[in-house]
């Protein structure tokens, strides 16, 4: 093999395993915050459920805690980024 068509295939390599190293981050990083929202969406109905007087606390809480758990959601984007792009 000569030595150019080896340095092309050393970098096409390179950009594949960048491109799954990303794809596997983002991926395992989306699993426990995708978990953690349908948790908190299941748990907020129950509570409106049991007490229908305080839905507007119980929304606003839940709402808040579906963006403090996306945050981490955004954190494994940016990490996969970092890997692809570094």
């Amino acid at each position: 093999m000569e030595p150019v068509a080896a340095e092309v295939l050393a970098q096409t390599n390179l950009e594949a395993m960048k491109n799954l190293a990303m794809a596997i981050a983002v991926g395992a990083g989306m699993f426990g915050p995708a978990i953690g929202i349908g948790i908190i969406g299941a748990k907020a109905l129950e509570a409106i459920g049991r007490n229908p007087e305080a839905s507007g606390k119980i929304t606003t809480t839940m709402f808040i805690a579906i963006a403090f758990t996306e945050a981490l959601a955004i954190f494994a984007l940016v990490v996969g980024f970092i890997i692809k792009f570094a």
